[in-house]
C-alpha cells in the first residue's frame, strides 16, 4: 500500500495538493491538518468581498467536512502540531502522536506585526491573511453598524487591495506607509504616483512617506499619531505589512530552513527525507514565490513526484494582477534590482520596463489601459525562468 500522505495546512496550497494527488491516485491515504477552521476558498477573494458586502460563509465554497469528503481524505480542524520526527516520522500534536509516511508543509505565511498592540486595543487592530481573520473584521465592521473609518498600514499587496475594497463599500480609509508612493516594491514611482492618485481620487486619504508612532484610544474611536506629530483617527486598524513564512515548526523539528522559508530543491524536497515544503512556507532553490501561479504549478509538480513521477517544479514568469479596480496594475517584479525603468505612456496609463546593464528586459510594471500588455511582456521576459 502507498505510505500515507500527511499534509499540514489547509490553505490554498495544502488543498491544491491534495485535488491534484487525489486526481491521480483514488485510493491513498491522506490526512490534512489545520489549525484554522478547515474551509475551501479562494484567498484571493478575502480582498474583493468588503466592496459586496459578502459574509464569510459566502467566500467558503465548502466546510470541512464537505472538504474531506470530495477529497476521501480526514482533515482535522483546530488541530496545532506542536513537534517533527523526521528520524520516526511522527508527529505531535500536543500528547498525541501521530504516524506519517510522507509530510508537506503547507503552513503558509503569517503576518508580520511591527509594533506592539496595547491588550486593550487588541481587539481593533486586524490582519487578515485567511478566512478566520476575515469573519473577524467583518464582525467588527457590523459591530459599528455605520461606515467604518480604517487606517491600513502599508501600502504593499495586501494593503492597496484592501484600500480599494473598502472604499468600494462604502467604508472610508486612510493607507499609511513610509514609501512615498504605494506598491514601492512592484512599481517605479512615476506609477505608484498614478495609483496614489486614483486612490485619492476615490476618496481614500493617503499618509505616504509616514510611519505609525503611537496608537491609543480616544473615547470610542482609536487615535493613531505618525512619526511628524500629525494624528488622526480611525475606528479600525488593519495592520498589512507583509508575510513571514511559518517556518518555526520546520526549524524546531531540524530541517534547513533561510529568511525566505524552509529550503527546499526543485522537487520541494527538505533537508529532511520524506518532508516536502510548498507554497509561501517553500524557499525553492533560492525562490519564494508567494503568488498564486508558481504555487499551482508547485502543487502539480509535487502532487506527481508524490504518486511516483519526480517531476521538478519549473516557474515561468508570473505576472501579478493586482486588485484594484480604480487603476488596474499588473506587474512582474524583476527578482534584481534594474538598471533603469524605461517609461512609455502618459497620466495614468504607462508601461515600466525593467532593464538590466545590457538593456535586457527582467520585468515590467503596467497601469491603466497598457495592462493589455501583459500576455505580450511576459512572453518576452525569457531572464525571469527559473
Amino acid at each position: 500500500m502507498t505510505a500515507p500522505l500527511t499534509i499540514l495546512g489547509t490553505g490554498m496550497a495544502g488543498i491544491q495538493l491534495a485535488r491534484q494527488v487525489r486526481a491521480r491516485d483514488a485510493a491513498r491515504p491522506m490526512t490534512l491538518i489545520t489549525a484554522d477552521s478547515g474551509d475551501d476558498y479562494s484567498k484571493p477573494l478575502l480582498s474583493t468581498g468588503f466592496a459586496k458586502g459578502l459574509p464569510p460563509a459566502r467566500l467558503a465554497s465548502r466546510d470541512a467536512l464537505s472538504l474531506a469528503e470530495s477529497l476521501d481524505a480526514v482533515v482535522r480542524t483546530h488541530t496545532r502540531v506542536t513537534g517533527i520526527d523526521g528520524a520516526a516520522k511522527r508527529l505531535a500534536i500536543g500528547a498525541e502522536t501521530l504516524p506519517y509516511g510522507e509530510l508537506v508543509l503547507a503552513t503558509g505565511a503569517a503576518p508580520v506585526m511591527p509594533f506592539d498592540i496595547p491588550p486593550a486595543l487588541a481587539p481593533r487592530v486586524f490582519t487578515i491573511n485567511d478566512l478566520d481573520d476575515y469573519r473577524a473584521f467583518y464582525a467588527a465592521l457590523k459591530r459599528l453598524a455605520r461606515p467604518a473609518r480604517v487606517a491600513i498600514i502599508g501600502s504593499g499587496l495586501v494593503g492597496c487591495e484592501y484600500a480599494n475594497d473598502l472604499v468600494a463599500g462604502g467604508h472610508g480609509v486612510t493607507l499609511i506607509a513610509p514609501e512615498p508612493t504605494p506598491l514601492a516594491r512592484l512599481l517605479p514611482e512615476t506609477l505608484g504616483a498614478a495609483l496614489k492618485d486614483a486612490f485619492r481620487e476615490a476618496g481614500i486619504a493617503t499618509a505616504m512617506g509616514h510611519t505609525l508612532a503611537g496608537l491609543s484610544e480616544a473615547g470610542d474611536r482609536l487615535a493613531l499619531t505618525l512619526d511628524d506629530g500629525r494624528g488622526l483617527e480611525a475606528d479600525l486598524v488593519l495592520v498589512a505589512t507583509g508575510l513571514a513564512p511559518r517556518t518555526a515548526l520546520a526549524e524546531a523539528a531540524g530541517l534547513a530552513v533561510g529568511p525566505a522559508g524552509v529550503l527546499t530543491d526543485r522537487y520541494l524536497a527538505t533537508s529532511s527525507p520524506g518532508i516536502h515544503a510548498l507554497g509561501d512556507v517553500a524557499c525553492v532553490d533560492g525562490v519564494n514565490a508567494m503568488y498564486v501561479q508558481p504555487l499551482q504549478v508547485g502543487a502539480k509538480a509535487l502532487a506527481a513526484t508524490l504518486t511516483g513521477t519526480p517531476t521538478p517544479v519549473a516557474y515561468g514568469p508570473w505576472p501579478v494582477l493586482v486588485k484594484t479596480p480604480l487603476l488596474p496594475v499588473v506587474a512582474l517584479a524583476p527578482r534584481q534590482a534594474p538598471a533603469r525603468w524605461r517609461l512609455e505612456g502618459e497620466g495614468r496609463d504607462w508601461s515600466a520596463l525593467a532593464e538590466d546593464e545590457n538593456g535586457r528586459m527582467i520585468g515590467f510594471a503596467l497601469t491603466g489601459t497598457h495592462v493589455r500588455r501583459k500576455v505580450e511582456l511576459a512572453r518576452a521576459a525569457p531572464a525571469l525562468l527559473i
